[in-house]
């Protein structure tokens, strides 16, 4: 199935709002903002379906007017189905001057011979920030689904002012890549990444010092905090456990983005 989901943000006197929303089945996008005079809209992207389905291809395009913020959530666990050709999903997300997007989707759960490729571009204007999030599972684990998926792979691409300054690339191939092995997943199942750009922003010393810090006493899952190009920061963490990872990608945005960033002319 082609689905698509096209959604524009705009703000005014410091709120912002949802200009205008396209979908297509399966999707459905939601306004689930308690507080409306709150510096955020939140918006969930809901699906009617049970996971990608063999042959699916998903286009979604977002975009964030000047000085709009947008948290956008996903209603559960993104489950990828036994596939013969393949799924892929695109996704074009256009940051303003001063905005805000944060992107921390449900974990992903392949099933067994699974076949998933993405591609993501993200574009941001002057002093856009962006918080970009990740959790990759190693199957049904319960069911003895570990690492039973043909492949995965996951691409993007973020540019500030058209320029590109990072590229995160998560490829994940088991009948042909030694999966548990040192410099892989090293015996851990689940994965988890972040990544944090604030366009034209100075050295991020202090927010990275945080997100360490938060860190440090969690005996459940290694870690590697990092300052990447463009004064972006770039989290990994390894565990066992798909719901303690995405926790920790909740409470490091909360960290990375604490209080309403400030309107500029």
């Amino acid at each position: 199935m082609n689905s698509n989901v096209t959604i524009r943000i705009a703000a005014a006197d410091g709120v912002s709002r949802l200009a205008s929303a396209y979908y297509t089945p399966p999707f459905k996008v939601a306004n689930i903002t308690e507080d409306k005079r709150g510096p955020f809209l939140e918006l969930m992207l809901m699906c009617s379906s049970p996971g990608v389905l063999d042959g699916d291809e998903q286009d979604f395009r977002v975009e964030l007017e000047a000085h709009s913020r947008l948290r956008l959530h996903t209603q559960a666990y993104q489950r990828l189905f036994h596939m013969k050709r393949g799924a892929t999903q695109c996704m074009e997300v256009r940051v303003g001057k001063g905005a805000c997007f944060c992107w921390l989707p449900h974990p992903c759960v392949p099933h067994a011979e699974s076949i998933f490729t993405a591609r993501n571009k993200v574009f941001l204007e002057e002093g856009a920030q962006l918080i970009w999030g990740e959790v990759l599972t190693c199957g049904r684990k319960l069911s003895g689904e570990i690492f039973a998926l043909s492949s995965y792979h996951t691409r993007t691409e973020i540019f500030v002012q058209e320029r590109l300054v990072l590229l995160e690339n998560v490829y994940l191939r088991p009948s042909v890549m030694p999966v548990r092995a040192l410099g892989q997943m090293e015996g851990f199942t689940h994965q988890a990444s972040l990544l944090f750009v604030e366009a034209g922003a100075q050295a991020n010393d202090e927010r990275r010092a945080r997100i360490a810090a938060f860190l440090q006493d969690r005996t459940d899952l290694i870690y590697g905090v990092s300052q990447g190009p463009a004064n972006s920061i770039i989290v990994r963490l390894l565990g066992h456990h798909a719901e303690p990872l995405y926790e920790c990608l909740k409470t490091m945005q909360s960290i990375l983005c604490p209080q309403p960033l400030t309107y500029a002319s």
